[in-house]
């Protein structure tokens, strides 16, 4: 074993729920889906999770980007989540979520068919971080009109956004012992103690551990590889200019894009847009 294949196995050893891929490998099973859904959305009956998706990508053409969801999932009565572990804040959440409803629509409403056939949608980010600064547990986002606060648009879609170091009593005990574990906070909630056990024995699977050291190698790769060219087109076009777009790559889990944006100046400049880097 290589010095940088024991330090990912060690990482392996550490990793929580808080992980997004260790996260979406639990999620796997519908029970403990279920219960977390229940939690963040209480008003909801979901008798049964069907077809669990982990990891599902999204891509409506070739131009488009792709969207790597960590969960996505649908209830008895057809209602789609997609759940999202979320460990940094890279300031651009909200208009993620709005991308990645538009192409989860794209994907649930086949060619001719009626808009009312569109599913009802939840899209959750499970944050490490208060990415509003209001101090809660939890935001849920609506489509209201402005002039009357009473009047919901209906379009059957709804994006929240739940911050595990919350300061506010606004949830529900159960939701927040989640929240606290997630967090990494000990608790004795019955359902938290079903996470650790999950947590545990996933750690015990040694499949998804030889996944999670490829994936994690791989990424390290594309990232090495396109720092060393970055530095090179740097020198050209601004150091500090292509830095920052790799930073944001890096911090959004997008390895790959890193050597791509070292090698395609075209694709640079798309993302020096899209991230509104001068």
């Amino acid at each position: 074993m290589t010095e940088k294949e024991r330090i990912i196995k060690d990482n392996w050893e550490e990793l929580g729920l808080s992980n997004d891929f260790l996260f979406g490998k639990i999620m796997r099973d519908p029970e403990i889906c279920k219960g977390v859904l229940q939690r963040i959305l209480p008003q909801l009956s979901i008798e049964r999770i069907e077809y669990p998706e982990l990891q599902k990508e999204i891509k409506e053409d070739i131009d488009a980007r792709s969207v790597r969801l960590d969960v996505y999932v649908r209830d008895d009565r057809d209602t789609v989540y997609n759940i999202e572990m979320q460990t940094v804040n890279t300031k651009e959440l909200p208009k993620r979520s709005r991308y990645y409803q538009s192409m989860m629509d794209l994907q649930l409403l086949d060619h001719g068919q009626s808009y009312k056939k569109l599913n009802q949608c939840y899209i959750i980010f499970i944050c490490l971080t208060d990415i509003f600064e209001r101090g809660r547990h939890i935001y849920t986002f609506k489509n209201i009109c402005q002039e009357d606060g009473e009047l919901a648009l209906g379009d059957g879609t709804e994006k929240l956004f739940l911050n595990a170091n919350g300061q506010k009593d606004d949830v529900s005990p159960e939701l927040k012992a989640f929240l606290d574990y997630v967090a990494g906070k000990p608790s004795e909630d019955q359902f938290v103690q079903k996470l650790k056990k999950a947590v545990n024995e996933a750690k015990k699977n040694r499949e998804w551990r030889r996944e999670y050291m490829t994936l994690l190698m791989r990424d390290q790769e594309n990232i090495e590889k396109g720092l060393e060219q970055g530095r090179k087109e740097g020198r050209e076009e601004g150091e500090s200019r292509l830095s920052a777009l790799i930073q944001k790559l890096i911090d959004e889990k997008r390895a790959a894009d890193v050597l791509k944006v070292s090698k395609d100046k075209e694709y640079r400049e798309q993302l020096y847009r899209e991230y509104g880097i001068e």
